[in-house]
């Protein structure tokens, strides 16, 4: 039926019928209806006067219009006394599907299916709804179908405000109304009452009402309260209260409820509820309890931390976790976080567990700190880019304070705060970083203060020298420039030793040592410095063609190091020892190579006629040859000292056997910060073979003719690379390393790397001079070392296959507000019935033993240095649980490295996450039931016993 604006019922066109002669007879005699011709004359009205009923008498009061139908124009049907502004401030639009019925004396007005009456930014849609004009009262009901299902209820909106009802009754005029059997979000939360009543200030008063946060009409859960106040986009606020689960009402509540409800657009500030339990080791614990601060738009502060009870003699400690959170948008992101945490160094609780391996990880320090910062910029045409990533903690805080075993199994941090920018007019690019790093395992820091890099990119001579481009052969001359700048500080203090230790050393130490951070030892942190600076200058000399096939590239490369120190040494009789002193001032080293390419590609391909699967097969094959050849700049750069013996001393070099019976050469740079460049003569020829083989295979998905073919990579790299010097008294024939990589199916992945030598050995595995050819049973290499890397992914097909068809999923609960972090690193990429996932790795690496035979007291160690393999996978048993695991097994060592399993499960408004680590001295397990919303976090169950508390 179609929509109706007015419908008027049948006894309406009979009065019409019977009153048309009257209106007609009043609109002849109106002024304005009617003109008569000049010279004519009407005739009298015969017809007698009609009768006027409840005249008004002179001497009346006027009333006025309560109802405020008045908007100041004229009444045409007579019904207001009186001008002026009513109560209804704009126009009321109604319309309806089936009719509207007018009752002018009630002055009301019914609209019948899917009604629907906007006033304002009031908005109300029902089966039925009633306007009453004399109490400024709408009223809107449902219906009910022929199987008694209540239809079209009740839809009530006010600005950003949502109500579906039973029943409502609201007023124009005051803006109050009373709501019956009413459901309304109210932030991520969902309000179910018997009846609110609603005032001007769009407060919501609940009797007998649920607050939830599951969106479905019958929620899994809801707080129970007998009385409720609710503001919008504020909070609610409640009477004494319990919780009920699946509707089991449970003990659990309180005598008044507090729960913020801040929209969607606006963070709001509030407290931050803990979670609590009891620890094995440390006592009854309150965890992650705090306060968060929305400062403004942009920061957001969280202050949180944690409280043991110990026992009755003892403190349990605590912790304390300070985070500011900023973002600004279109320019940069961050979040800087400080973590305090104070705990005792001795077990204050025994475990009741009774199992084989229970042991307690005992705290090395009593104090722990942990300090991180990311910042982000968004990248800008034209403008600098400023970014951190600080991690610096104790080297047991993670260890000690954090459940997650990635923290606590990493050896290493690492931190940087750069700023780098490419000048807009100019080629030349400056980066400045400070950088950090740290090992958990030994202690050791090493901070870069600062890392200075600057780059100029490279420039063609002819367009300095301001020359036009002719196609000349100098056009391709172009020079290029970096510098790099370093200061480096170490809390290792090095073994004072020189070539392994084969000449004494007067002072220091013979053993390396870490030194504590602090102020009291920045002086030997800054003696413990280096710094350096390095200048490297690339010419190019273009690029030619020979024989129109082989490519040529010639270059000259130049460089300078300085340093601001060096050791000088003098030979102490006396102490038949060296004395090494620091000194002070610039030394410049210098480095100078020219080197040529020649490299050329050429390809053998096999092409199939007909209609084969196989079409083709191709082989790429692309050799270069290198010579390089570097100066000898031993006087020039000084890089090494002669000291005389005297006394007929000599010294013996344990490692290589050597005596130093005269003139020993001393490195002057001996662990410095880029090391001794090479200052020796030497004449390289390298040669390097890179091959690749693919395929064309017909397309068996194409029906359209576009692709008939695709390529199939079957060898994706196989390289060879070694090199020899022409110029060295010994070695020549540098080791070969050898590179396969394959991709099988686009699921496997192998790579084998490979080292060859080409020289005898000894029984104590040193190099001879004299290549394997040359021996009695002679070969051309020998392997090394070697590794094998392969990997497979395992996962439900795609196409058309059923495996693949996508399933209806489970309804979603995710409210406006954002879902919580889940413990849950699996994601359904794909929507498979059954979606499940495998990925394998397999890793071993070999390294040759020498001739060396085993006996008694030396057994001869296995050739294979470690073997292992890897297992990831997860799966979808049912459309809302997941399992997944990963695992680890050494085969050198026979054990599991490393094993985690992990389930979850979805409950729609609820969620359970279990993880169980069996194995190690990272055992234990996780199990939490919590509520999936944010406001709700509180309103979980956790058991965990893991390596911090078992």
């Amino acid at each position: 039926m179609f929509p109706a604006i007015f419908v008027l019922p049948p006894r309406w066109f009979r009065l019409l019928f019977f009153l048309a002669p009257v209106l007609l007879s009043l609109v002849a005699v109106q002024p304005g209806f009617a003109q008569r011709r000049p010279g004519t004359t009407v005739s009298p009205d015969v017809r007698p006067a009609p009768p006027i009923i409840n005249a008004p008498q002179p001497t009346a009061p006027v009333r006025s219009d309560s109802v405020g139908l008045v908007t100041g124009a004229g009444d045409s049907l007579r019904v207001a006394a009186a001008t002026g502004k009513g109560a209804v401030a704009t126009t009321v639009k109604y319309k309806a599907q089936d009719s509207i019925r007018f009752e002018v004396q009630n002055k009301k007005a019914i609209l019948y299916d899917k009604a629907d009456v906007n006033y304002g930014e009031m908005n109300i849609k029902a089966a039925l709804i009633t306007v009453d004009y004399s109490r400024n009262l709408v009223t809107a009901e449902g219906k009910k179908d022929s199987t008694g299902r209540a239809q079209d209820r009740p839809l009530f909106k006010q600005g950003a405000e949502t109500y579906q009802a039973g029943r409502i009754d609201y007023n124009i005029e005051t803006k109050r109304g009373r709501i019956t059997d009413v459901v309304t979000q109210q932030g991520e939360g969902y309000i179910h009452a018997e009846t609110i009543k609603k005032n001007d200030l769009n407060e919501l008063f609940g009797v007998r009402g649920r607050y939830t946060t599951c969106n479905l009409e019958n929620p899994h859960f809801y707080i129970n309260a007998s009385r409720m106040k609710v503001i919008p986009g504020q909070k609610v606020i409640t009477g004494p209260f319990n919780l009920v689960i699946g509707d089991i009402p449970t003990p659990l509540g309180f005598l008044f409820g507090y729960f913020p409800t801040p929209k969607s657009t606006k963070r709001a500030s509030g407290l931050i509820m803990p979670t609590f339990g009891q620890s094995a080791d440390r006592g009854f614990f309150l965890r992650n309890m705090g306060y968060y601060w929305a400062a403004n738009e942009h920061i957001g502060v969280r202050l949180t931390g944690d409280l043991y009870s110990g026992n009755a003699e003892r403190f349990g400690g605590w912790r304390g976790t300070a985070e500011v959170q900023y973002i600004t948008r279109y320019r940069y992101s961050g979040l800087f976080s400080f973590n305090y945490s104070s705990q005792p160094t001795a077990q204050l609780l025994s475990s009741t567990a009774v199992e084989a391996s229970n042991g307690y990880a005992q705290p090395r320090s009593a104090r722990n700190f942990a300090v991180a910062w990311s910042h982000t910029p968004v990248a800008r045409p034209g403008g600098g880019r400023f970014s951190a990533n600080v991690n610096i903690s104790s080297n047991n805080y993670y260890r000690q304070n954090t459940y997650n075993a990635s923290r606590a199994l990493t050896p290493a941090f690492s931190s940087t705060i750069s700023y780098s920018k490419q000048l807009r007019n100019a080629p030349i690019n400056y980066a400045v970083q400070l950088a950090q790093t740290q090992n958990t395992q030994t202690g050791t820091m090493d901070f870069t203060l600062p890392d200075l890099t600057l780059g100029v990119a490279r420039q063609y001579l002819y367009e300095l020298a301001g020359l036009e481009a002719r196609g000349r052969f100098y056009e391709q001359l172009a020079v290029s420039y970096d510098l790099t700048f370093q200061n480096r500080l170490s809390n290792n203090i090095p073994a004072s030793a020189i070539n392994g230790g084969a000449i004494p050393l007067i002072g220091g130490s013979s053993e390396a040592s870490i030194m504590p951070i602090g102020f009291s030892n920045i002086s030997k942190l800054l003696r413990n410095s280096q710094t350096g600076m390095q200048h490297r200058f690339g010419i190019s000399l273009g690029s030619y063609t020979l024989f129109k096939h082989i490519n040529i590239t010639p270059g000259v490369n130049y460089g300078q190091t300085w340093y601001f120190k060096s050791l000088e040494y003098e030979y102490v009789p006396t102490a038949q020892a060296v004395r090494a002193d620091t000194t002070t001032g610039l030394r410049v080293l210098q480095t100078l190579s020219t080197n040529l390419n020649l490299g050329t590609t050429f390809y053998g391909t096999v092409v199939r006629s007909g209609t084969h699967k196989i079409q083709a097969l191709r082989h790429k094959v692309t050799p270069n040859i290198s010579l390089q050849y570097t100066p000898d700049l031993t006087n020039t750069n000084r890089a090494f000292q002669t000291i005389n013996l005297t006394g007929g001393t000599s010294l013996v070099d344990p490692l290589t056997g050597r005596t130093y019976a005269t003139d020993p050469l001393l490195p002057r740079y001996n662990g410095f910060l880029y090391g001794v460049p090479t200052s020796t003569q030497a004449a390289l020829i390298g040669f390097s073979l890179q091959n690749s083989v693919e395929m064309k295979v017909r397309n068996s998905e194409d029906t359209t003719g576009i692709t008939p073919f695709r390529k199939v990579s079957l060898i994706d790299g196989l390289e060879l690379n070694t090199s020899y010097n022409i110029l060295a008294d010994s070695f020549n024939l540098s080791d070969m390393v050898l590179s396969f990589r394959t991709q099988v199916a686009k699921k496997l992945n192998i790579t084998i790397t490979s080292t060859f030598d080409f020289y005898q050995q000894d029984s104590s595995r040193r190099p001879i001079n004299k290549f394997l050819w040359q021996q009695e049973k002679w070969r051309i290499a020998r392997l090394a070392s070697a590794s094998f890397t392969t990997s497979y992914q395992f996962n439900p097909a795609s196409g058309n296959k059923k495996s693949a068809i996508p399933r209806d999923v489970a309804p979603v609960n995710d409210p406006t507000l954002g879902s919580p972090n889940r413990i849950d690193p699996y994601e359904d990429y794909v929507n498979f019935e059954i979606p499940w996932e495998l990925s394998t790795n397999f890793t071993a690496t070999y390294a040759n033993q020498g001739p060396l035979i085993a006996r008694a007291g030396r057994p001869r160690s296995s050739p294979y240095t470690s073997a292992s393999l890897n297992l990831n996978g997860s799966v979808k048993l049912t459309e809302t649980l997941r399992f997944g695991f990963s695992t680890n097994y050494d085969f050198i060592n026979r054990n599991p490295a490393f094993t985690s399993l992990d389930v979850f499960k979805d409950l729609h408004c609820w969620q359970i996450n279990g993880n169980w680590r069996p194995f190690g001295n990272y055992r234990g397990y996780f199990v939490t039931i919590a509520a999936k919303s944010t406001l709700l976090q509180s309103l979980k169950l956790s058991r965990n016993k893991t390596f911090l508390n078992n």
